[in-house]
């Protein structure tokens, strides 16, 4: 029997209780759930990816969940290469690439995108505000993408939006110490 594995990669800037809920369900549905902190290379991001990954790998393992694994060295600022070392790294093939519905529509314009829809199946995470629009539809089946629309339901939380309100109620319990001590969101200490 094939295992089915997610690739669940994610800027988490900070991780947010939307990051751990997604985790949370994918453990129901996939065999494993390998998680990792990338650079998304259209994004600036407010916190080192040392800071971050950190902060990921910690809340997963407060999770306690074996199958969900934080592996930062498939990490890449390049969806195909972290593909690739997963699928070295843990000898799998069948990858379902996890995407948010706000981040879809940025395939076509992936490097490699006609590399990467060889290697993956998307898993796309309805976010709310960011509805599967009909052009992206359309051009999913045209490129004929393999994707699934998740029944995952998350909170209608975002790292953009904490970073914004420092919430601390939107970030899992196990980070919020670590975030307060070391300050990391804090907007006094930006300096212009």
């Amino acid at each position: 029997m094939k295992k089915n594995i997610a690739l669940f990669g994610t800027s988490a800037d900070p991780p947010t209780i939307g990051h751990k809920k997604i985790l949370e369900e994918l453990s129901k549905i996939y065999h494993y759930t390998i998680s990792y902190v990338s650079n998304n290379p259209s994004k600036k991001h407010k916190v080192d990816i040392s800071i971050r990954s950190h902060l990921l790998k910690t809340l997963i393992e407060d999770l306690n969940n074996p199958k969900i694994l934080f592996n930062q060295s498939v990490s890449s600022q390049w969806a195909l290469e972290s593909i690739k070392k997963c699928k070295r790294i843990f000898e799998f093939n069948n990858i379902d690439f996890v995407i948010g519905s706000d981040l879809i529509k940025d395939i076509f314009y992936w490097k490699n995108f006609d590399k990467i829809t060889n290697e993956v199946s998307f898993l796309v995470i309805l976010r709310e505000g960011y509805p599967l629009e009909s052009n992206t539809l359309r051009m999913l089946e045209t490129y004929k993408v393999k994707f699934k629309i998740s029944a995952i339901k998350i909170p209608n939380i975002s790292s953009s939006k904490f970073r914004l309100n420092a919430d601390y109620s939107n970030l899992p319990t196990s980070l919020i110490d670590i975030v307060k001590k070391n300050n990391l969101y804090d907007s006094t200490k930006l300096v212009e």
